[in-house]
């Protein structure tokens, strides 16, 4: 659903913004998650493989959407949740084991390597054979899978906007972009630029595993609007999502798609935009 909104500061500078709403094509699997796990389902399946495992914070909406998405795929799903246990367990956590997610946690240094093959045979001695979808889903099926997004947008625009966690719905958008229309993501951690390296990777995978040539176009990363870093928030931000839920009825989120609209707002007031430019902004999910 493309939803149009309005604001004076979008008269002022002579843009129009419109909303992607992807948050509203499935309750649970909402967003961009359904894209990114849509082929690595399939491949589960082709491969008669009946387990998924994957990686995530505590507040992971990858996590959340893995254990729906398994559930009803009829999958045993595993997440590896980064950091200690902490009782109760927040929405998150609670509807991924309301789901028949097992959470198994894994310590920060352990995790920051969790790639690495001596952690993965680890967790396959422990767990037996999975499936493995890697942290925030982003792999070749993934962007795959995102690189689905921009034909269902049934208008011209110049600019779309998307907020960045792992990089993976940013490469599906770049992978299949017109040459005259513009990327912007805006990543939800601190020192974002290392994605520039991460989505380059993610193409190269894409493009190889696809057997495509390689068409990707340009973007760029607004790493300004990180607000401290992943799942931290200013009273600002806080402000900002209160008065854009209240003013569009459109809810969001303050780990990625608020500090993604904030920026975006600040963008426009700062005059980022030529006068005329069309922007989408998707919605990538992530409500609970």
């Amino acid at each position: 659903m493309l939803q149009p909104i309005q604001d004076t500061l979008f008269d002022t500078h002579q843009v129009k913004v419109y909303v992607y709403r992807l948050d509203l094509i499935h309750p649970q699997v909402s967003g961009n998650k359904g894209y990114k796990l849509k082929y690595n389902l399939l491949a589960a399946k082709q491969q008669q493989k009946n387990t998924l495992l994957t990686f995530g914070g505590a507040y992971s909406n990858h996590i959340y959407a893995t254990a729906a998405a398994g559930k009803e795929a009829g999958l045993r799903t595993i997440g590896v949740i980064r950091g200690e246990e902490h009782l109760p367990l927040n929405p998150t956590l609670q509807f991924a084991t309301t789901a028949g997610m097992h959470l198994h946690y894994m310590d920060r240094s352990t995790y920051r390597n969790k790639k690495s093959e001596e952690v993965i045979a680890q967790l396959r001695q422990t767990f037996g054979d999975f499936y493995l979808v890697p942290e925030g889903g982003s792999n070749a099926l993934a962007v795959k899978g995102c690189t689905e997004i921009l034909p269902e947008i049934n208008i011209d625009f110049d600019v779309v906007a998307t907020a960045c966690g792992t990089g993976g719905t940013l490469a599906g958008l770049v992978a299949h972009l017109d040459a005259r229309k513009q990327v912007l993501g805006f990543p939800a951690l601190k020192g974002g630029e290392f994605l520039y390296q991460d989505i380059a990777q993610l193409l190269d995978v894409y493009y190889a595993h696809e057997h495509l040539p390689d068409t990707r176009q340009s973007y760029a990363l607004i790493t300004d609007y990180h607000f401290g870093g992943y799942a931290k928030k200013k009273p600002a931000l806080e402000q900002f999502i209160a008065e854009f839920q209240q003013k569009h009825r459109i809810p969001i989120e303050w780990i990625y798609t608020g500090k993604m609209f904030y920026g975006l707002y600040d963008l426009i007031g700062k005059g980022y935009f030529d006068s005329g430019t069309t922007i989408v902004a998707l919605h990538t999910g992530g409500l609970r």
